[in-house]
């Protein structure tokens, strides 16, 4: 709806791919483009899968650009990259639960691991932490009103 490309780096490499592609397509996950670490000479934190990920779907500048991740090297690889670098928390590696376990959990000990990770990913230099994607539309909004203030990360 807002016209926003969508590219995905992993750590995997393009033969594991191949078959993960398909079946991340069939549960609804369809980014516009792919990067894995073996398209790169050096992955995260490395900027470059990042910045393969901007060429391939053809967009910049890279100051207008965000990397989401759950993990410290990808707010590193963001960083690297000269883009904002959006962090994940409760749905996220930090946390490290599935949706089912998360659920499960005691509010005070959802929000202790929720306060952790983001403390964690804060310190990496995130300039946004978020509990989930879902968060992500209001994040973008932020950063649109920054940039045209003429903010960059």
């Amino acid at each position: 709806r807002r016209n926003i490309k969508i590219g995905s780096c992993t750590g995997y490499v393009t033969e594991m791919m191949a078959v993960l592609v398909p079946a991340a397509a069939a549960k609804g996950f369809c980014p516009d483009a792919w990067v894995c670490a073996s398209d790169v000479p050096t992955a995260r934190p490395s900027p470059l899968m990042a910045l393969l990920n901007l060429i391939r779907l053809d967009v910049g500048p890279v100051q207008a650009c965000v990397k989401v991740g759950d993990t410290v090297a990808d707010v590193e690889e963001g960083l690297n990259a000269g883009m904002w670098s959006v962090a994940v928390t409760l749905s996220g590696n930090e946390v490290g639960l599935t949706a089912d376990e998360l659920s499960a959990l005691g509010r005070d000990e959802r929000d202790k691991r929720r306060a952790l990770a983001a403390d964690k990913l804060a310190r990496a230099g995130a300039h946004y932490v978020i509990d989930s994607v879902a968060d992500l539309p209001s994040t973008i909004e932020d950063i649109d009103a920054r940039l045209a203030r003429g903010e960059a990360p």
